[in-house]
């Protein structure tokens, strides 16, 4: 007999007609229902992966991984500084800044911004920014100019284009004959930049140069500081907790972690959520095998039989139907990733089909910070999944498989 033979047998009922045709139907239904599974699987993960992937690449191309602040005079001590914070390993580039909140003015329209005070040549070694402009340059920010960069939603809010004047109103105020008056200042818009990120930077910050920031923020009152790169911000943690240790108490160490890591944690549990809930489809039809199986049990009960009488033992019974099960369901699974995979990578190139047919924009960008599907197939994603619909095959061929091998020899021929 040819060795190992529950696996002959195995493959052998797989291949063979079946007298009853409503199990041949049984069983091509499971292979589907597990290939759709499988497939949905991995063009959702993928999809997924791609919004994740878009999301992190445009926010971390204008926002610093890590934030080094201080009261100090920043203006004076920032290339120092900077070389210091150079040795550590991890961080790429580094630039000065001077962080003050402001309230923007402009015929009525008031909105509420962050303002930063950069040096144009140094923010472009750590931001995206200056290489998002919508209009005017970024580096039209000079000392002394008095000129302001915003975003466009900003710009969209206030009635602002390029050349007008907006007043800046800070919360600091100055004593005056007349009174105690705020601070404040007119600006000339010079840039207007869209990052098509969100999180508010589109719509709430503004840019001007470091000095005519410290001419326009009492010093004391004001933070200043570096904002890093980091190779990988993934690092950032890490990096924070090493220049915490080196740099004086008056450094106060931030990142990205602190500030949106609840975001990026909610996008991976969103993640985890989706991956968990569409196993279940694959779980479903991965259980259909136990009705297939079950029929096969009953086809098969002289066929059990006879080699219990051969000398079959009940372990061997029961391999031989966990093989005819798991070979099924491992054509499910190896359909679902073909089409799977195939279906993730035109993905984009379909959605867009149907919106050129339909004349309808399913994604905007005003939700989903781009206006495109974008899909980013992971093979650790299509292990994973195919080892998980594997595993759920083999547990759905158990109880058929068991119940086959407590088949009586003497039962099961009585009547035959």
């Amino acid at each position: 007999m040819i060795r190992p033979y529950p696996l002959y047998i195995g493959l052998r009922y797989v291949r063979a007609k079946r007298r009853n045709r409503f199990v041949s139907f049984i069983s091509f239904v499971s292979v589907i229902g597990i290939a759709l599974g499988v497939m949905a699987l991995i063009t959702v993960l993928s999809v997924m992966n791609g919004f994740d992937y878009q999301i992190r690449a445009q926010f971390f191309s204008v926002a610093p991984a890590v934030t080094i602040s201080t009261n100090d005079h920043i203006s004076t001590s920032w290339q120092a500084l900077s070389k210091k914070v150079a040795l550590v390993p991890g961080v790429i580039a580094s630039a000065p800044f001077i962080d003050g909140k402001g309230m923007l003015i402009n015929q009525g329209a008031v909105s509420g911004v962050e303002t930063f005070g950069v040096l144009p040549k140094e923010e472009i070694k750590i931001s995206e920014v200056p290489n998002k402009m919508q209009n005017g340059s970024f580096f039209s920010l000079t000392p002394g100019s008095f000129h302001m960069v915003i975003g466009v939603k900003l710009a969209e809010s206030l009635g602002l284009q390029l050349g007008d004047k907006v007043n800046l109103f800070t919360p600091q105020t100055t004593a005056t004959p007349f009174g105690v008056l705020p601070r404040f200042r007119q600006f000339t818009i010079t840039g207007i930049f869209y990052t098509h990120s969100g999180f508010g930077f589109d719509s709430g910050v503004a840019y001007i140069n470091m000095q005519d920031a410290e001419k326009l923020y009492a010093a004391s009152q004001v933070l200043g500081g570096l904002h890093l790169k980091l190779s990988h911000v993934y690092q950032a943690q890490q990096v924070s907790d090493i220049l915490s240790q080196r740099l004086p108490y008056n450094y106060v160490v931030s990142n990205w972690t602190e500030t949106f890591g609840t975001f990026f944690k909610a996008l991976a549990m969103e993640k985890t959520m989706m991956f968990v809930i569409l196993l279940l489809i694959v779980a479903v039809a991965a259980f259909n095998l136990v009705s297939t199986l079950m029929m096969t049990v009953n086809d098969k009960r002289m066929d059990i039989a006879i080699l219990r009488t051969m000398g079959a033992s009940p372990r061997s019974i029961l391999l031989v139907f966990m093989v005819q099960g798991g070979f099924v369901g491992f054509i499910g699974i190896g359909l679902g990733i073909v089409s799977g995979v195939l279906l993730a990578t035109y993905a984009p190139d379909i959605v867009n089909w149907i919106q050129h047919i339909t004349g309808r924009q399913f994604i905007s960008s005003s939700v989903y910070f781009i206006d495109y599907l974008p899909s980013r197939l992971d093979g650790m994603d299509v292990v994973r999944i195919a080892l998980w619909s594997w595993g759920l095959s083999l547990v759905a061929t158990l109880y058929p498989a068991w119940i086959a091998s407590r088949t009586q020899p003497a039962e099961a021929l009585r009547y035959e």
